[in-house]
């Protein structure tokens, strides 16, 4: 009795009768719901590899450990059979199939985005790159082309004053302006004498004041220190400081005509002569592209030479315009520098023989009026040494 009670228990079997419907036990509701349980599982599972171990699993024989399922009756063979711990296994691989399938999922989601991202921000890059080529491709045109040109205006420029100076090539010529510009480059250099002359006359006066103020000093010194030559030293000492004093105010003259040269020969008269030089280059390359031209002109015709001649006729067009701007602005120049300059030296030479004469006539009255009637003021002793307020 015991042995088949051990027997049913261990085997656990659901009888099937002729029409395939189980039987109706009390005792085998655990069964049922095992099955139902491995259906289930098979219906989530569905892979190739979960049916192969359910089918390993059911040829397998029945432990005294294990619940059975057996299809077949009360007593009969073992075939069929499916383990429960079997049952747990396939749960096991079933969560770590799904846990597999979801990592692999999001692996691969994030591999495309990443793939997604890199090719914007490597199509972004490629494109900054390839703007920054153009850019630079076309500065290095441009600077090409530019430089292109300026050798090819120095090549005819160099061969057109080449060509002037051996006697060869022809040179347009303003006779009239050509007598202005040179009689203009010879008062400069004449007014440069006077300034020259002049800032010489400065220093040694300007020594000469030193020398008496110095003397007048010493003067007035002896004065407080020889009593019986007290009043013979005061004299002098007087003499020597008036003298200084109308040696500044003569300085301050000097200085005022100094720098009104100055200013008529180094910024007036070089003005007009950097615009000369200026005009001076156009004609050069106006006689060159004119040359050129003529050159053209005389070859033959055909297609080719024929849009070399227009071009040519062109850039002559062009230098001749600026040619005749340039002439035209220092004829202009020309007349506006002399009637500046007349001006100018009418009042600076009267200025300074007015001061001389004063000076030299010991008129310290007429000295002092001559400054004013020329509006100079005198700067006080110390007044080139910067302030306290400025150094700091």
């Amino acid at each position: 009795m015991t042995d088949s009670i051990m027997s049913k228990a261990a085997t656990m079997e659901i009888p099937i009768n002729s029409n395939g419907d189980t039987g109706t036990l009390p005792e085998d509701d655990s069964l049922e719901q095992a099955a139902k349980l491995q259906w289930s599982l098979d219906e989530k599972v569905g892979s190739s590899r979960g049916t192969r171990d359910l089918q390993q699993v059911m040829v397998s024989g029945p432990n005294l450990n294990e619940t059975s399922i057996v299809s077949g009756g009360y007593g009969g063979t073992a075939e069929g059979i499916i383990p429960t711990s079997s049952i747990k296994d396939l749960r096991m691989k079933a969560r770590r199939s799904n846990v597999s399938s979801s990592a692999s999922f999001f692996c691969h989601t994030a591999s495309q985005s990443n793939e997604h991202q890199g090719s914007n921000m490597h199509h972004s890059s490629s494109s900054s790159s390839m703007t920054a080529e153009e850019t630079t491709r076309g500065v290095a045109v441009e600077k090409l082309e530019t430089m292109k040109k300026w050798g090819l205006n120095t090549y005819k420029c160099t061969k057109q004053m080449i060509s002037e100076r051996f006697g060869r090539g022809s040179r347009t010529v303003d006779l009239e302006l050509e007598a202005q510009i040179e009689v203009l480059r010879d008062t400069k250099r004449k007014y440069e004498n006077v300034l020259r002359l002049a800032r010489a006359l400065t220093n040694h006066f300007y020594n000469m004041v030193q020398t008496q103020h110095a003397l007048g000093d010493t003067f007035a010194d002896l004065s407080q220190k020889s009593p019986e030559l007290r009043d013979e030293f005061g004299y002098n000492a007087e003499t020597q400081k008036l003298l200084c004093k109308n040696g500044e105010t003569l300085l301050g003259a000097i200085n005022f005509f100094v720098s009104s040269i100055n200013t008529l020969v180094n910024k007036t008269m070089e003005d007009t002569l950097m615009t000369i030089k200026m005009y001076e280059n156009a004609r050069l390359e106006f006689d060159a592209y004119r040359s050129d031209l003529e050159e053209l002109s005389m070859g033959p015709r055909d297609a080719v030479a024929m849009a070399r001649i227009d071009a040519a006729q062109q850039q002559y067009q062009v230098q001749k315009d600026k040619y005749e701007r340039l002439r035209s602005d220092v004829t202009i120049k020309l007349k506006f520098l002399e009637e500046n300059k007349v001006k100018v030296m009418h009042k600076q030479l009267l200025l300074f023989h007015n001061a001389i004469s004063a000076y030299f006539a010991g008129n310290q009255q007429q000295l002092e009026q001559t400054l004013k009637q020329f509006n100079i003021k005198l700067r006080p002793p110390g007044a080139d040494k910067p302030s306290w307020l400025e150094e700091q």
